[in-house]
């Protein structure tokens, strides 16, 4: 056995997983664990949720505790970042100055959230991402009353938007897209939702943010650039206490550099194995691989994804180094049909399939007033993601065969009739 460590860079959902993999797959050497937050790996879904509002404390978010950790016997090296990749060597470099000379690595470092211009600077704008981020909004909210403004209104705005308003908080969820979560639902879906939280009392706006305004350093209104209002021609200025910048996020792969062995576009591609190059796997929001079954590579930022494709990962790695005495089956293309879901106020959606991107979409079951939906979406002929809220749990589970493999978009079609028609 080598007495070069595997590394893991990113102690996140996708990183933890891939550790403990790592140990059950037969790995006894040296493993390191790499993260450059100072939190043991936590989970990142109950963020905009159960820890913003309050419900949960930050312990409950902790994937394992330091307890449970100690059996895979990890050098944990929390606080740390990793500054440099050297793909030939299988060397990283770390923002210590100390070089690890690895016998393979595993980039999970997710992504990073986007701001705007000078909101950095600025005393009540915050983003989501981060466990600390989560913190520092909850306790920017913990008196009430106070006028949030979210700019970006896909699922994390409209998840925070939820939050926000059950806690008391006068809300405006501002958006490029005129309805909710179009980008990844589409134009049916996001009328619901949108209905869902006007009737809850969020102010819905459609406009790109042009600056802030602020009283010293503390913000004080949001300004918006072509702002539209039902109603209203001007109102341009939203007054706000606290902003919360939802627009989005970038992968973590500057660190990389521009080493040509590795194509850093929109993530760390890789291919159907989640190798980027000999011995180096991704897996995660950072990973962008190409999907076996759907034929074009995929970067998807769910949950349920990181959890598995750190696994994927860990088991071809560890099949890569068979030689060097790790006993592992074969090396197996990973083929998850993707799976996330999003609470708002007591609404839960489900979705199976890649459905951002679709270029068709149909709606079988609509029922705004039953607050219950049903979305099939296509591409190039064929359904490859449905989505559904309101529905008893055995037609949500029977709708992941429709779309395991995509199939003609009339089967599928067919198949959402009978899988519905069984409730």
């Amino acid at each position: 056995m080598t007495s070069r460590p595997i590394a893991v860079v990113g102690a996140s959902a996708a990183g933890l997983a891939a550790a403990e993999a790592l140990r059950r797959f037969g790995w006894t050497g040296p493993l390191v664990l790499i993260g450059d937050e100072p939190h043991l790996p936590y989970d990142r879904p109950p963020l905009s949720k159960q820890l913003l509002h309050g419900a949960w404390e930050p312990e409950r978010v902790l994937l394992r505790t330091k307890d449970q950790l100690d059996p895979l016997g990890l050098d944990l090296r929390l606080g740390t970042r990793a500054t440099r990749l050297d793909v030939a060597a299988r060397a990283l470099t770390l923002d210590t100055g100390e070089r690890l000379e690895c016998a393979g690595v595993i980039i999970a470092t997710g992504v990073a959230a986007r701001t705007l211009p000078g909101a950095d600077a600025l005393t009540g704008v915050h983003t989501l991402r981060t466990l600390d981020d989560a913190l520092a909004l909850r306790g920017r909210l913990a008196d009430g009353g106070r006028r949030l403004v979210i700019v970006g209104n896909g699922v994390l705005g409209c998840e925070a938007a939820a939050v926000a308003t059950e806690l008391g908080h006068e809300v405006t969820l501002v958006g490029r897209d005129p309805v909710p979560m179009a980008a990844a639902v589409g134009t049916a879906v996001g009328e619901l939702l949108a209905e869902e939280h006007r009737a809850r009392g969020v102010t819905l706006r459609t406009g790109a943010v042009d600056g802030f305004e602020t009283v010293g350093d503390t913000v004080a209104a949001v300004r918006l650039a072509g702002g539209r209002h039902p109603g209203k021609a001007e109102g341009t200025r939203l007054p706000a206490d606290t902003v919360l910048l939802a627009i989005g996020s970038t992968p973590a792969v500057g660190w990389l550099g521009d080493d040509p062995a590795l194509d850093t576009t929109d993530g760390l591609r890789c291919d159907a194995y989640c190798a980027a190059a000999p011995g180096i796997y991704a897996a995660g929001d950072v990973a962008r691989w190409e999907h076996p079954v759907h034929g074009r590579p995929l970067r998807i930022e769910h949950r349920m994804n990181a959890t598995e494709q750190g696994m994927a990962a860990a088991r071809n790695l560890l099949a890569e180094l068979a030689a060097d005495g790790a006993d592992t089956p074969e090396r197996r293309p990973f083929a998850p049909v993707p799976y996330f879901w999003s609470d708002q106020y007591d609404l839960k959606i489900q979705a199976y399939g890649p459905i951002a991107g679709a270029d068709r979409g149909e709606t079988p079951v609509l029922d705004r007033a039953g607050r219950r939906v049903l979305a099939l979406y296509g591409r190039e002929g064929r359904a490859v993601g449905v989505l559904a809220a309101g529905l008893p749990p055995r037609q949500i589970r029977a709708l992941r065969a429709v779309v395991a493999t995509p199939l003609p978009w009339d089967e599928a079609l067919t198949r959402i009739d009978a899988a519905t028609a069984t409730g």
